[in-house]
């Protein structure tokens, strides 16, 4: 029995080894087969060769573009042809000058048209406040070059007549609001923007008009300046009995149109004149300029003279029409008639320049102020509503 488990066992053994020597000689005939060959041949069957011809093909150029005229740029619409006489603008007009007071005019230069530019270097408080180039708009705050002289005893306005004034023909314009982007750049660079309003109403007997005005600085809206006008309606367009004038940090003044006595007077000084026709205030002189034009704008021609009563003065404003331009607005392109105040030696220093629209009634729809210190603030309109009469 145990010489058959042992013959068994050995037969095993031998099959054993002969399967595993099988098997070494199978695997060194495979690695003997890949020996030599590249490793990305390997597993890879040979792909059969590619040919390619040549084929005469004749050539078309592609077909040109035709160009295509240039299309005519539009012109604007014509403008009403005005006959234009040339400005003088560094010739002072001392003809027209009202019987004198030589009272410093502290707001001379800001006039009605601009009272809103005027008003910008009130700012300065609030600007310093805010930490925003507050000393840079204080510096700005010139209203013209007489201003902070030491008052003069008024000269007796009785001692000189009055100057004759030019009567013009007038139409007033109906009740409306006018909205207006500002924008002021003072002498150093520093820019500015606010808005302003000029809102007047009207009655067969008596008009009232609102200038208002203001800037942005950092995020807070600072209202900088309020004019107010009311009075009566005639022959000689607006007639003012009272003007009022407070701006940001001082007290509000008057200035009183005296029907009765004929004078013209202020609360903020001792000077005052004879009440001559057509004598206007800051805030009525630019819609009475636009009652001159819906009169007759034939009337816009030579100098416009209007005695204007400021807050503590008078002067002859003395406009010019300088020309008809294409202004570019909120609204869009609007025509107008660019009238101009140049500066007067000893009466104001500053330029005053107002653009009045025909399409729009001629109602002023751009307003800009030069002060002599250099600094410009422009006034541009973007919205005109119409309001019922007396609203």
């Amino acid at each position: 029995m145990s010489l058959a488990i042992a013959s068994n066992r050995r037969r095993r053994k031998i099959v054993l080894g002969t399967a595993t020597v099988l098997l070494h000689l199978l695997v060194l005939d495979w690695f003997s087969s890949q020996l030599g060959r590249p490793r990305g041949e390997v597993g890879q069957r040979e792909a059969p060769p590619m040919a390619a011809e040549l084929i005469d093909m004749p050539y078309t150029p592609p077909p040109q573009a035709q160009p295509v005229p240039p299309q005519p740029a539009l012109a604007p619409p014509p403008l009403p042809q005005l006959p234009l006489e040339p400005v003088e603008v560094a010739q002072a007009d001392t003809d027209t000058a009202p019987a004198t007071a030589t009272a410093p005019a502290d707001g001379a230069q800001a006039g009605a048209p601009d009272a809103a530019p005027a008003a910008v270097p009130d700012a300065a408080p609030a600007a310093g406040a805010a930490g925003q180039g507050g000393a840079a708009l204080a510096a700005a705050d010139v209203q013209s070059s007489r201003a902070g002289a030491p008052a003069q005893p008024a000269a007796e306005p009785a001692a000189r007549p009055a100057p004759e004034a030019r009567r013009y023909k007038v139409d007033l314009p109906p009740p409306a609001d006018i909205t207006l982007d500002v924008a002021r750049t003072d002498p150093n660079g520093t820019r500015w923007s606010g808005d302003a309003l000029l809102s007047w109403t009207l009655t067969p007997t008596s008009y009232k008009i609102r200038v208002e005005a203001g800037i942005t600085v950092v995020f807070a809206h600072v209202n900088l300046v309020a004019l107010t006008s009311e009075g009566t309606v005639g022959e000689e367009g607006f007639m003012p009995s009272l003007m009022t004038e407070k701006r940001r940090g001082r007290s509000m003044t008057a200035t009183h149109f005296n029907r009765k006595d004929g004078r013209l007077s202020f609360s903020a000084s001792e000077a005052n004149y004879p009440l001559v026709w057509g004598a206007q205030d800051k805030a009525s002189v630019p819609l009475q300029l636009t009652a001159i034009a819906r009169g007759d704008p034939q009337q816009l021609s030579g100098n416009i003279d209007i005695l204007v009563g400021e807050d503590r003065d008078a002067s002859v404003f003395s406009f010019k029409v300088l020309g008809q331009e294409q202004l570019d607005t909120r609204m869009g392109k609007i025509a107008t008639w660019h009238l101009a105040r140049p500066p007067k030696p000893g009466s104001y220093n500053s330029r005053l320049d107002l653009w009045l629209a025909p399409d729009y009634g001629w109602v002023p729809v751009q307003i800009r102020n030069l002060e002599a210190s250099g600094a410009v603030t422009t006034q541009t309109v973007n919205n005109i509503v119409m309001k019922n009469s007396g609203s």
